[in-house]
């Protein structure tokens, strides 16, 4: 999309960005919804697996943390119970999941990532040319144009960036989360370092909320524009600077839909196999359907704060204009 297109649209709000992109990818054209949910069928058949593996590995912690807390035996007519700490059940249960862990881990580096990233370019490419007016196409160039213009590798550069910062940082949340559980039935001095790592971590988890905005505009910009890697990601920060809170908001909207979407099925999956299953089947679904929404949220907000920023240069060179103009 070029600049004089952005130009011409309006600045948005953290309603009107979130308006315009479900008008962009449901409302406004139902024939890309369906051409998006047909490109996601990979992604969403990887997902389910992924998502299955993750459900089980979340039931057996349950399981053990409400198993695993106490033991008993009993010895004639007394019964002495072992009562086991926080710490003792973490570290049994980081035991009992790594391979569930590990397992989850190498299949979403190695096959849900990049298929999650083709889907990505398919549709942040195909929603921006509806955004900017022109025609969608047809079956055909719907899933091959957009890699014909840009290709695969500079997406993929800038993905695998924000991948590892992503990594990164959802290991320091794992950490200060553990920090707090083992703290937990702590007293005295060590219960204000549970105190101090609660509040490290909702530090942390809300600038991982505004991180993702950048990161997910640094994959929008090596996909519409020439720019990859740590270039893209240093151009998203910059442009979005001044609307950081905006993006934040907005990434947080699509965590919450994923953590309402995972909760009832962990709940229906605790009391029934088959209703779990089924309602798993519909978490995935409407997941990928979010993916399809969040990917066009990313790129409005990415258009919105070039707006802002093309104005502001604007802005200054009419300034610096003007004493030439009046003398």
């Amino acid at each position: 999309m070029d600049a004089s297109c952005i130009m011409a649209k309006d600045r948005l709000g953290f309603v009107g960005i979130l308006g315009e992109a479900l008008r962009v990818s449901i409302a406004g054209s139902p024939r890309f919804l369906i051409l998006a949910c047909l490109a996601s069928f990979p992604l969403f058949c990887s997902l389910l697996l992924n998502e299955f593996l993750l459900q089980q590995t979340f039931l057996g912690t349950a399981h053990f943390a409400f198993d695993g807390m106490s033991e008993c035996s009993t010895s004639g007519d007394f019964t002495m119970c072992i009562i086991a700490t926080p710490i003792d059940v973490l570290k049994n249960w980081v035991g009992e999941a790594s391979r569930g862990l590990v397992l989850m881990g190498v299949l979403y580096l190695v096959v849900v990532s990049p298929l999650d990233l083709l889907n990505t370019v398919v549709v942040v490419r195909n929603a921006s040319a509806i955004y900017g007016g022109e025609n969608l196409p047809n079956l055909r160039e719907f899933f091959l144009q957009p890699f014909k213009e840009i290709g695969f590798r500079g997406p993929l550069v800038t993905f695998m960036y924000a991948l590892v910062l992503s990594c990164l940082t959802w290991l320091g949340l794992v950490s200060f989360a553990s920090n707090i559980y083992g703290l937990s039935s702590s007293f005295g001095p060590v219960e204000f370092s549970g105190v101090f790592s609660g509040v490290l971590f909702v530090a942390l988890f809300t600038k991982y909320m505004e991180w993702s905005a950048i990161w997910n505009m640094g994959i929008v910009i090596s996909i519409l524009e020439e720019k990859h890697g740590d270039i893209a990601l240093g151009v998203a920060a910059y442009i979005s600077r001044g609307s950081r809170r905006k993006g934040l908001a907005l990434m947080l909207v699509f965590f919450i839909w994923r953590l309402a979407l995972r909760l009832p099925c962990l709940y229906f999956a605790w009391h029934s196999k088959a209703t779990g299953f089924a309602a798993l089947v519909l978490q995935v679904y409407l997941v990928c359907l979010g993916n399809v929404v969040k990917w066009s949220v990313s790129m409005v907000y990415y258009c919105d704060c070039k707006k802002r920023l093309l104005e502001k240069k604007f802005d200054a060179e009419e300034g610096n204009a003007a004493p030439l103009v009046k003398s």
